[in-house]
């Protein structure tokens, strides 16, 4: 069973080597800034100790005041896994895409960006997959007509 690592912990880790970019944390989880996604994932993946080389599932939740994109990043070779987020507003939903560092991230953030309207910067073909070019809004926000 892979164990889940303590949010508060990896924050502090995170915070060390990256100022500034954890948001808040607890016990589950992590909030990252979205200008320093990038920096936070490819660190977390990189890092003897850490070695995040899969990324489980990425989803996309909408919380009325603002969008999140969540990641489950687990270590094969160490058995455990981080839950990590990135918060976005509703005006310009816009986080980095995390293709370069897990290319399981292309079909995931495709669904969020065409059922949520987030836009994942630097996607290599960020366009639509269930719903028909030209359809208007996005399906599973909260106030979607």
């Amino acid at each position: 069973m892979t164990k889940a690592l303590v949010g508060q912990s990896i924050a502090e880790q995170i915070a060390k080597h990256i100022p500034q970019a954890v948001v808040e944390a607890n016990d589950a989880w992590v909030v990252i800034k979205p200008d320093l996604l990038l920096q936070v994932v490819q660190f977390l993946k990189a890092t003897p100790g850490f070695d995040f080389n899969y990324l489980n599932c990425v989803t996309g939740v909408d919380y009325l005041d603002y969008l999140e994109v969540v990641y489950h990043l687990t270590s094969l070779e160490r058995n455990h896994s981080l839950v990590l987020k990135v918060r976005c507003s509703r005006e310009k939903p816009e986080v980095p895409s995390v293709v370069s560092v897990w290319c399981g991230a292309d079909l995931q953030e495709r669904e969020i960006f065409d059922l949520l309207g987030i836009t994942f910067v630097g996607h290599p073909n960020l366009k639509r997959i269930f719903m028909w070019e030209g359809f208007k809004g996005y399906p599973l926000r909260r106030d979607y007509l």
